[in-house]
């Protein structure tokens, strides 16, 4: 029986390859009926991670929504068993300095922003707190952008990313998820992956051996 992890932005991601619906919720309704059907014939079985699953329904306001439930029936909701996954110490290498490697370009970024921020105040020392806010404001939000872009891009950035590549290891199964950050890092893991784009038609072929 296949095994697959999923994460929470297939469902949103729209331009990922999946082609299963124009909105979030045909997507979610055609992975359930079709989940159901593997389910049934043992051909395959989704897994998510609680975390996962958390943040899947954090999108939607009214969470008790039939086909929400629906989903969640098929879906095996499964925390990784971090106390018996075995990882190699290369991983935690490369873990360390990529974080050591972002927080110093993130360090460079607040450094930029803030000469710039000291060069539009110069000479402005009696503002308003509005006005103070409305000069400042720019400044603000694009160290936001550029910190992120420079931290969190292409990385680990939740415990719930890592709840999927560990669990993935654990079940010996296959990620599926359109996050660049969680792809990459599967990798160094070793885990098996199956492209968003390919995977529509996996769950085709598997249907028809039904």
């Amino acid at each position: 029986m296949e095994k697959y992890v999923l994460d929470a932005n297939l469902f949103f991601n729209m331009e990922a390859g999946l082609d299963l619906g124009e909105r979030t919720e045909q997507v979610v309704k055609k992975l359930t009926e079709t989940g159901k059907k593997l389910k049934e014939n043992k051909k395959a079985e989704f897994y998510m991670p609680p975390r996962v699953v958390d943040e899947f329904l954090s999108f939607f306001e009214n969470k008790e929504q039939p086909f929400l439930k629906d989903l969640l029936s098929v879906v095996t909701v499964k925390s990784p068993d971090v106390g018996k996954v075995n990882l190699p110490g290369q991983v935690f290498y490369e873990l360390v300095a990529d974080i050591r490697q972002r927080s110093y370009r993130g360090l460079n970024i607040g450094e930029e922003e803030i000469e710039k921020a000291g060069k539009i105040m110069s000479g402005k020392n009696n503002l308003s707190t509005k006005d103070f806010q409305i000069q400042i404001g720019s400044v603000i939000k694009k160290f936001r952008e550029r910190y992120r872009q420079a931290t969190r891009f292409g990385f680990l950035d939740s415990l719930a990313d890592l709840d999927l590549i560990v669990l993935t290891k654990e079940l010996d199964g296959s990620l599926v998820s359109s996050e660049e950050g969680v792809i990459a890092w599967g990798r160094v893991f070793g885990i098996k992956e199956t492209p968003v784009g390919v995977w529509k038609k996996k769950l085709a072929d598997l249907l028809s051996l039904s």
